[in-house]
């Protein structure tokens, strides 16, 4: 079982980076980075014209709040789904179980900051065949 370290202050040196084929995410709050048990929360880097395929959070919410670029947001609620261009400053809000997905359409990295209400979603991402895992660049 990996060690706990318990932060309140975390730079993106500090925790690893999972690497996609679409692009990368770190995890600034997680289970084994702050402690956290109740949400998990990340930076995610959406390469130019690049995205992640439709998907849900069983029983979990996820806002995502988009940092810097431009992109296509889904959410599918009640079987209807609604598509919308999103960029910087705007906030999606995606329901519990709601399918979604986002597409980099800009023409730089699309960066989001996303929170889970539950923490462990990191966990399974790592997991995935297709991702790579990148050591922290410091320690602190």
């Amino acid at each position: 079982m990996a060690k706990v370290i318990r932060k309140c202050f975390v730079s993106p040196d500090e925790v690893e980076t999972q690497v996609f084929p679409w692009g990368r995410l770190q995890w600034l709050s997680e289970p084994r980075v702050t402690g956290t048990s109740k949400m998990t929360t990340g930076v995610v880097k959406l390469m130019v014209g690049k995205g992640h395929d439709r998907h849900n959070h069983q029983d979990c919410e996820e806002v995502i709040y988009v940092v810097e670029g431009e992109g296509q947001q889904s959410v599918e609620v009640e079987g209807s789904i609604e598509t919308r261009p999103v960029k910087a400053g705007d906030l999606i809000h995606i329901p519990p179980s709601a399918f979604h997905s986002t597409l980099n359409t800009g023409q730089k990295p699309l960066t989001l900051l996303v929170v889970y209400e539950v923490a462990g979603a990191e966990v399974l991402l790592r997991n995935l065949p297709d991702c790579r895992v990148e050591p922290p660049k410091k320690t602190g």
